[in-house]
């Protein structure tokens, strides 16, 4: 029998293109529904493990769905009362980090000047304005508490999906024309990503608990909160444990001065480098089954269509994908394309050596 992927025809691959731009359009436009949605999924798939396990132990449903809640009502309402405050307390600084900033720039240009460097101080404290460092800090805590903003919608959503969670094998069975497969796709669907969420979790949350530890030690202002920068951040693959570097960096820069804040860039690669490089991998493992480039290609991609929230769900939007498109055999070719570099493809029957067949009586034995 011949496994290989068959490769599809122009028209069939322009189809499908087309479709596709149809459906990017699409969730573009309606970004506003469907990022609070798939927060809320996620979430969901996050916390239906916690629900069953509470189930299995005997715990009423409305107990155990009121245990979870509050652990999420904790973390969604938490993270903005966290942010808004501490920008509060820091445009409350700003005179002082002001007064440092420029204090640090005339250091500089005395220093420019001792070794016989001629540098037109305008100019230089337009690239250093203190007003403009400032600003770019306070609106990338800003925006990063605007993505929790539909709190209370996302918080109804997770009910309603958490209720719904044990009915939906009944459902699928009583729709699909062949229920085990179907189940057996969606419950690989839930295995990864709740694998994957899990272990992120767990890695993210390390990660900023030694942020914060670390920054505490150095004396750095609001280490609570650069911890959890680097917790939510550290779901952004590739580029995420960088974007959470740079604030604190530049804070540290501004506070304690450039060798203090070299200290704390080199303590930031050693724990992102510990933690992602070293722990993460053995923990994950290859289960994913995405390639590297599909892995920051998407990142790229579901950040510009959804956002943050894209950035931060895009390893398991595309493992979805995947997982959706390997369940068809005219996709099937699509999801090989996504999966790692070690996908194995099987060789045509006709190359495969044929086995003889053995004789399955023993061969009698010799009269002494």
């Amino acid at each position: 029998m011949n496994n290989t992927h068959r490769p599809p025809n122009a028209a069939y691959v322009l189809m499908i293109f087309a479709a596709f731009v149809i459906v990017v359009a699409g969730m573009s436009a309606a970004k506003a529904i469907i990022v609070p949605f798939l927060l809320a999924a996620f979430i969901s798939i996050g916390g239906s493990p916690i629900l069953f396990w509470l189930k299995k132990r005997k715990v009423p449903t409305w107990l155990a769905l009121l245990i979870v809640m509050c652990g999420i009502l904790v973390f969604l309402f938490m993270i903005p009362g966290l942010i808004g405050s501490s920008v509060n307390d820091f445009s409350s600084k700003l005179p002082f980090y002001e007064m440092r900033l420029r204090g640090q720039t005339n250091a500089v240009l005395d220093w420019l000047d001792r070794i016989g460097v001629d540098v037109d101080r305008l100019e230089l404290n337009k690239i250093f304005n203190s007003a403009a460092v400032m600003k770019l800090v306070v609106n990338l805590l800003n925006e990063l508490g605007g993505v929790l903003t539909n709190g209370f919608l996302i918080l109804i959503t997770v009910i309603f999906m958490l209720l719904e969670a044990s009915s939906i094998p009944v459902k699928l069975r009583a729709i699909f024309q062949d229920p085990e497969a179907s189940l057996g796709h969606v419950k690989n669907f839930a295995d990864t990503v709740v694998r994957y969420i899990g272990i992120k979790t767990v890695i993210s949350f390390v990660t900023g608990a030694f942020v914060t530890i670390f920054l505490t030690l150095l004396g750095v202002d609001y280490p609570l909160l650069w911890g959890l920068l680097a917790f939510i951040l550290n779901y952004i693959p590739n580029i995420g444990s960088i974007m959470a570097a740079v604030p604190a960096v530049l804070l540290t820069i501004i506070q304690l001065g450039l060798g203090r804040a070299l200290v704390v860039a080199i303590g930031y690669v050693v724990i992102n480098v510990a933690m992602g490089n070293a722990i993460e991998p053995r923990l994950m493992g290859r289960r994913l089954g995405l390639s590297t480039l599909v892995v920051f290609l998407s990142l790229i991609f579901w950040g510009w269509i959804l956002g943050p929230v894209g950035m931060l769900l895009s390893v398991p939007l595309t493992m979805t994908v995947k997982i959706a498109l390997d369940t068809s055999e005219d996709t099937r070719w699509i999801a090989v394309l996504l999966g790692s570099e070690k996908t194995s493809v099987p060789k045509p029957a006709a190359a495969q050596t044929p086995i003889k067949d053995k004789p399955l009586t023993p061969k009698p034995k010799r009269k002494p």
